[in-house]
């Protein structure tokens, strides 16, 4: 809460809780007028306690949906005790309340008096230690209005504050300075949520997609909810993203997959150390700039998607390097690539026969 301001908002269930409600619902934290029952209800909410005998309740601002049609209207009654005529506590008898919506108007109308506000935010001017509130809503369209939340400013600074005693206490200096107190005090409010609307777990949608865009992520392609995940993660990220495991991170990203990467002094046929300089040759090739990403044969439904996966990753690798993609098949071939014991799996396995007398079984290993 800012020092500027202190607010007490009135937003939850048990908020209303042990208030009168005629013709209005509760629908878990928020108030309803069902237009397809009547055309006009109110509740009257239990005294809200400032704890300040001789209490100056100023502005007030009621969060609430209104359909074309429907409007509200808010009343407002303060002293420093709660005896209400026969009633030691005027918050015990609003229950006990019985009767219609006329009957019940008549009843509790005098007590309140005039609207202290027919709109939204709006001044209460009212005096002592408690505060009561009467709501009211009315319809004659065909959605149903609501109220989700009373914001109430309890203390705070006022821009009468700083003038001279003679002003301080004048009615009409105080109304006319009390609308640029409100515009000073709602910019105060946005700039101290600002933090809050830049945090990708807590903003909007369309928030987390502007943030990603920031930290340069793929906004197109992804959830929000994996945006939600990079975040955090993008500064770190960006660190380690042309390494051998921010490769692997973007390949497990862009497929859902762990990706087997080998690059080219791994398998350079020109190595002392090469077995079979022959083969490896046929399989890698000679350019120390070419590395490969294997991936099951099922990680792509589509061979548009390969296509689609190769272009994402272009952005995503060292420059001057190039990205070969090479897909496993789950069994043993007689073919240019056959990783025995990396990719395979033992039981699917395949024996190929090379003649009708001779058979290569699942131990052997061909090509060094």
């Amino acid at each position: 809460m800012q020092h500027t301001q202190k607010q007490m908002v009135l937003c939850r269930n048990e908020d209303w809780r042990d208030s009168l409600f005629c013709q209005l619902e509760r629908k878990q934290d928020t108030i309803v007028l069902d237009v397809s029952r009547h055309t006009a209800g109110f509740a009257c909410l239990r005294a809200i306690d400032s704890g300040t005998p001789g209490f100056q309740w100023k502005r007030i601002q009621i969060g609430c949906q209104l359909p074309q049609g429907s409007t509200v209207r808010v009343y407002a009654y303060a002293s420093d005790d709660k005896v209400w005529g026969p009633w030691r506590d005027l918050d015990q008898a609003l229950p006990a309340l019985k009767g219609d919506f006329m009957q019940l108007r008549r009843t509790l109308y005098p007590l309140f008096g005039d609207p202290v506000g027919r709109r939204e935010d709006f001044l209460a001017r009212r005096q002592g230690r408690y505060l009561w509130l009467m709501l009211e809503l009315l319809s004659s369209g065909a959605e149903n209005p609501s109220i989700d939340s009373i914001s109430i400013w309890m203390d705070g600074d006022h821009m009468t504050d700083y003038l001279p005693a003679i002003y301080q206490n004048d009615d009409f200096t105080s109304r006319f300075l009390s609308v640029f107190n409100s515009m000073f005090l709602d910019m105060e409010q946005q700039i101290s949520n600002l933090p809050a609307l830049l945090d990708s777990e807590g903003a909007g949608d369309e928030m987390v997609r502007m943030l990603a865009s920031w930290v340069c992520e793929d906004v197109e392609h992804s959830t929000v909810e994996e945006l939600r995940t990079w975040i955090p993660e993008a500064l770190d990220n960006y660190e380690s993203m042309y390494t051998v495991e921010g490769i692997r991170r973007s390949v497990r990203r862009l497929t859902g997959r762990n990706p087997i990467l080998i690059e080219h002094f791994q398998v350079d046929p020109n190595s002392p150390d090469c077995i079979n300089p022959g083969t490896y040759r046929r399989l890698y090739g000679e350019n120390p700039f070419r590395f490969f990403v294997l991936l099951d044969e099922d990680t792509f439904p589509r061979r548009d998607n390969i296509q689609d996966f190769l272009e994402r990753m272009q952005p995503l690798i060292p420059a001057g390097t190039e990205l070969e993609l090479v897909l496993l098949k789950k069994s043993i071939q007689l073919d240019w690539h056959t990783y025995l014991g990396v990719n395979s799996y033992v039981g699917s396995y395949v024996p190929v026969a090379i003649d009708e007398n001779t058979t290569i079984h699942f131990e052997t290993v061909i090509g060094g």
